[in-house]
């Protein structure tokens, strides 16, 4: 059995292999994360621990003494693995969390595909139909965005509102910009792919903005375990 863990801006995903399939899967907060001992301790010992982390040193000092005596891998992003290759001028760079995703994107489809994971951040990145990762973006998330516009200014609500096509009240007018903000952001970069292109969307915010994006795509949960089961099945793929 190995143990695959996604540790991310707002929480720890995690996933078990068994035979090349997922046994199980699941997720917690942070504030939870304190389960994990408890989790792993009820599960056969794994023979490997997989980690790719974009979490803070504190979030993930917790999974390393979840983990203690466990064979922990950390996982950093490489130049090519699993039929990926990383076109970022400095390949390390590039975060862990997307590399990953990119890997499972690519496990998924052989279309020219953009990978959109809608969390804290979000993050749009392209891959063509050979496997190359030409680039990406990032940007504040859905949230962060609400957020911003409350902190940096006096009058502006922190507030629901609903995405209207021309909003006649303060709150959807705020949830209409951002949402529209990031709508555009992916449709400009969707745009740019050659051929029959697919969108891979996942995060939590990815139900808000998949109603709303008028181009071919697929909600997809937990794209950087995927990837890491690749990493898994095939390190070295062509």
């Amino acid at each position: 059995m190995i143990l695959c863990l996604d540790a991310g801006n707002s929480r720890l995903k995690w996933g078990l292999l068994q035979d090349g399939g997922w046994a199980g899967q699941g997720a917690l907060t942070w504030e939870a994360a304190d389960r994990l001992a408890a989790l792993v301790a009820g599960w056969p010992r794994p023979e490997r621990v997989l980690l790719a982390s974009v979490a803070g040193s504190g979030e993930e000092d917790r999974v390393v003494r979840a983990l203690a005596g466990l064979p922990l891998e950390r996982v950093h992003t490489t130049r090519a693995a699993a039929g990926v290759v990383n076109a970022y001028l400095q390949p390390e760079q590039l975060g862990v969390d997307r590399w990953c995703a990119l890997i499972g994107a690519r496990s998924l489809t052989r279309q020219p595909c953009l990978v959109v994971t809608a969390g804290t951040a979000t993050t749009i990145d392209s891959l063509d139909d050979e496997g190359t990762f030409l680039g990406g973006l990032i940007l504040p998330g859905l949230e962060m965005m609400h957020t911003a516009l409350a902190r940096g200014t006096a009058r502006l609500p922190l507030a629901e509102g609903s995405h209207q096509d021309f909003p006649r009240q303060t709150v959807d007018a705020i949830h209409s910009g951002c949402l529209e903000a990031q709508l555009g952001a992916i449709e400009r970069a969707f745009a740019r792919l050659p051929g029959a292109a697919l969108c891979l969307l996942s995060g939590g915010a990815a139900p808000l903005l998949a109603p709303c994006l008028g181009l071919p795509l697929r909600l997809v949960d937990n794209l950087v375990l995927e990837g890491l089961r690749q990493l898994v099945l095939a390190p070295n793929a062509p």
